[in-house]
C-alpha cells in the first residue's frame, strides 16, 4: 500500500496523490476514469466555486480551489499516462499565455534559439 506523502502544503504532493490513486494499488474509480467521464465533475466544481464567491464564503472558496485543482492535475495524470502531454507541459503552456497576453508587464525575450519565447 502506497504511502501518502509527508509535506500536503506542496503541489508535488498532490501530483503523487493523484498518480496513486490511478496507480496499480489506486482507486477503482479513479482507475477507471477519462478525459469524458471527468468532463461533468469539472464542470460542477468550477460552479461550486462560483457559488462560493458568490457566498463570499472564504473557506469554500479554498475548499473549491482544491476541488478544481484535483481536476486539472487528474486531466494532466490522464495526458501523461498516454505520454501526449503533462503537468509541467500545461504549467509551461499557461506561463507563456500569460507572459505574452501581458507584454506591458513582462519584457519579450527569446528562448536563445533565435526564437521568440511564446
Amino acid at each position: 500500500m502506497p504511502t501518502p506523502p509527508q509535506n500536503l502544503r506542496q503541489l508535488s504532493a498532490l501530483v503523487e496523490i493523484v498518480s496513486q490513486l490511478r496507480g496499480p494499488e489506486g482507486c477503482p474509480w479513479d482507475k477507471k476514469q477519462t478525459h469524458e467521464s471527468l468532463t461533468q465533475y469539472a464542470i460542477e466544481e468550477t460552479y461550486e466555486f462560483v457559488e462560493a464567491v458568490s457566498l463570499n464564503n472564504d473557506q469554500e472558496i479554498k475548499a473549491e480551489l482544491g476541488d478544481v485543482l484535483f481536476e486539472v492535475i487528474l486531466h494532466a495524470q490522464l495526458a501523461s499516462e498516454r505520454n501526449v502531454f503533462d503537468l509541467d507541459d500545461v504549467i509551461e503552456n499557461i506561463n507563456k499565455k500569460l507572459i505574452h497576453r501581458h507584454p506591458h508587464v513582462f519584457e519579450k525575450h527569446g528562448d536563445g534559439d533565435g526564437s521568440t519565447f511564446y
